[in-house]
């Protein structure tokens, strides 16, 4: 992690964020399995959708553990961006431009 703006830690892995469009419109695990999921997440980096810690699946951060790509986002643009690296909110506001 970087230095903090706003009261809000930015992040060294920003230039990861390719902002595709979402694979799916639900969790594509659970979609395949049948289950429920309380939220969604958005992988910033290839547009994977995973479910959220709060499901038993917890897809999202397997997505993570699986890619490496370390920033999500809800589903459908969401006002916060987390990062699993640094483990914390990140500011996204300076230096956030999508990268080819």
């Amino acid at each position: 992690m970087s230095s903090q703006t706003r009261g809000m830690p930015t992040c060294s892995h920003l230039d990861q964020i390719r902002n595709p469009p979402p694979l799916s419109n639900g969790c594509e695990e659970c979609l395949r399995t049948g289950q429920r999921w309380v939220a969604l997440r958005e992988c910033l980096t290839c547009g994977h959708v995973g479910c959220c810690d709060s499901t038993p699946g917890r897809h999202a951060r397997a997505h993570f553990h699986e890619t490496k790509h370390p920033l999500i986002e809800p589903l459908g643009g969401g006002k916060w961006t987390w990062c699993y690296i640094d483990d914390a909110y990140v500011d996204r506001a300076e230096g956030a431009q999508p990268q080819p």
